[in-house]
């Protein structure tokens, strides 16, 4: 795998952890639904980007099955009831650095997507998780479905080229 540089083009790019759910009580107390592994890792990122507005946690912990958190500025019911449904967001400078083997999806996307032959397939939209490989959806003249298996399917990612090199055939 290509080494992964410190900073990325996508370095600025607001990144989902999860959104915010009905008030919990008449105090300004939100429910949470987290997208972290663990859940309650989404405490562990300040400040938040709820909807345009960036917000500090005052407190957050997991209340029976849910989580739940009190935010600055919202101080009772209908400030809390304001932010229900909001996306709960960081900057991508926010995350920690990905460990030589690892990476973050969202620096995948926007990427060129090549093969080893130097076709030209398209850019990486997004990504999938399907429980067995995770896909690579490729937006070109047509939309491609790529296993993100490396070695097999990817071959290189080199992010100061802006490219990831895929052993695949056009015609599929």
């Amino acid at each position: 795998m290509a080494q992964h540089p410190a900073t990325t083009p996508n370095g600025r790019r607001r990144i989902q952890l999860g959104r915010i759910g009905a008030p919990h009580g008449v105090r300004g107390w939100v429910r949470v639904f987290s997208d972290t592994e663990p859940p309650e890792n989404i405490f562990a990122y300040q400040p938040w980007l709820v909807g345009d507005t960036e917000m500090r946690v005052v407190e957050g912990h997991r209340h029976g099955k849910v989580l739940i958190a009190r935010l600055a500025g919202c101080d009772d019911r209908d400030a809390a009831a304001a932010l229900t449904g909001l996306a709960v967001a960081v900057r991508r400078s926010q995350l920690p650095p990905p460990q030589p083997d690892e990476l973050y999806w969202v620096d995948l996307e926007g990427l060129r997507v090549e093969t080893t032959a130097g076709a030209d397939l398209g850019q990486v939209s997004h990504l999938l998780p399907t429980g067995a490989n995770d896909v690579m959806v490729v937006a070109g003249e047509r939309e491609r479905l790529l296993p993100f298996v490396w070695d097999e399917v990817v071959k290189d990612i080199d992010f100061e080229r802006g490219r990831i090199l895929v052993d695949w055939d056009p015609a599929f």
